[in-house]
């Protein structure tokens, strides 16, 4: 038999049960927590809000950006008109804990440091990609991911 702490360490350790892992703690702004595999993660848990076609496709980006903030990256607000074409595509550049502002290691002493806290990370940071298109009853087939 298992004493608790074994087991308190095990769920710990792989994310407890059914949760994804983001990395060991969700500041953690090293590469790894903007791995390919970290990305993945986030990209499936955000493709659960697009299965069905929606008849409010605002309401899925609401639940995205929601769940994106729960890791620390958000986007800039989706505009009410933004969907009302036929089918279209958007692409939102994401934004790390709100960016980093103020001085680093490199920056010149009459400079400040100003980015989206991802950039310097991953080469050229990170995008949000959403898609949709409407569907012949009036619904809204969406379509999202991170690049």
């Amino acid at each position: 038999m298992k004493k608790f702490k074994e087991v308190l360490a095990e769920t710990s350790r792989s994310g407890g049960g059914m949760m994804p892992q983001y990395g060991r703690y969700p500041w953690d702004t090293s590469a790894a927590g903007y791995s390919p595999a970290v990305v993945d993660k986030i990209n499936s848990i955000i493709g659960r809000y697009c299965i069905e076609d929606l008849v409010d496709p605002y309401s899925a980006v609401s639940k995205i950006r929601g769940t994106l903030s729960n890791v620390g990256l958000t986007f800039d607000n989706i505009a009410e008109d933004a969907m009302v074409d036929k089918k279209g595509a958007m692409s939102f550049p994401l934004t790390a804990f709100g960016g980093r502002f103020g001085k680093d290691v490199d920056t010149p002493h009459d400079e400040f440091l100003n980015d989206d806290g991802i950039s310097h990370v991953v080469e050229g940071g990170l995008s949000l990609h959403i898609s949709y298109e409407k569907t012949d009853t009036n619904q809204c087939r969406l379509r999202a991911h991170i690049e």
